[in-house]
């Protein structure tokens, strides 16, 4: 019988592996930190510090391996930047969800007849399934107009989107569509309709969103029906694609 370690250095050996899988972690965090605090544009390294709270050296160093990889770059000014390289991510991210690419002709369909923006909406699996992200929006040829930018996520418990894709009373009935006026943004009013998948599982939310002084506070009778319609027509997809 070979040479048997004692049970406390098992125990010390789980505790260094355990710590070291919390590091690696916390790294993650601390780079998707510095990512989100680019989202809004250009930032100098002073201001990637009072975004995250990382250190100073720790912001820098981090930053500069993500510039190493292509997520991050330099302006000419020096300030850090999104890097290209996230666009090809993004579209593999997005090409990676046919029911987008199923859904595109139904939602240009809609936003030409509403002449308003669209959205497609889904749950988002983290965070307990307590938000939703926008995986399609088509924008509105008004010059006033709603935008919700692509990959933005939202909370699920407000707008019309959020309370199908929640569940809420009555807003996964078949046929039926949600309003919702000045829930979330002020000035903003929706009307959303569920997309239901064969086996009866709501897959994603149709959105149509605009100005109040478009949409009326009563939105859901002025563009419910087309909303619906376009839920529909992506079922149809889904069915045919199998």
């Amino acid at each position: 019988m070979g040479p048997r370690v004692a049970d406390g250095q098992d125990d010390q050996t789980g505790d260094r592996a355990a710590s070291r899988a919390a590091d690696r972690a916390g790294v993650v965090d601390r780079v998707v930190a510095i990512l989100d605090a680019l989202e809004p544009g250009p930032a100098a390294l002073s201001s990637l510090v009072t975004a995250t709270g990382l250190p100073r050296a720790t912001a820098h160093r981090l930053a500069v391996a993500l510039v190493r990889h292509g997520l991050v770059s330099r302006d000419d000014e020096g300030r850090f930047v999104l890097g290209l390289r996230l666009i090809a991510l993004g579209q593999a991210a997005a090409d990676a969800r046919p029911l987008r690419m199923l859904a595109r002709r139904a939602l240009e369909e809609l936003r030409d007849q509403t002449g308003e923006s669209v959205q497609l909406y889904v749950v988002e699996p983290g965070n307990g399934g307590q938000e939703r992200r926008c995986i399609l929006s088509l924008q509105s040829p008004h010059g006033l107009r709603w935008i919700v930018p692509e990959g933005a996520l939202l909370p699920l418990d407000r707008g019309s989107a959020g309370h199908v894709l929640a569940g809420d009373a009555g807003a996964r009935a078949a046929g039926t569509w949600v309003a919702s006026v000045e829930e979330r943004e002020p000035g903003v009013a929706s009307v959303s309709a569920p997309v239901w998948a064969p086996d009866g599982a709501v897959l994603a939310a149709v959105s149509v969103s605009g100005p109040v002084e478009r949409l009326s506070r009563r939105p859901g009778v002025r563009f419910g029906p087309a909303v619906v319609a376009a839920a529909k027509a992506i079922e149809a997809q889904l069915s045919e694609s199998g």
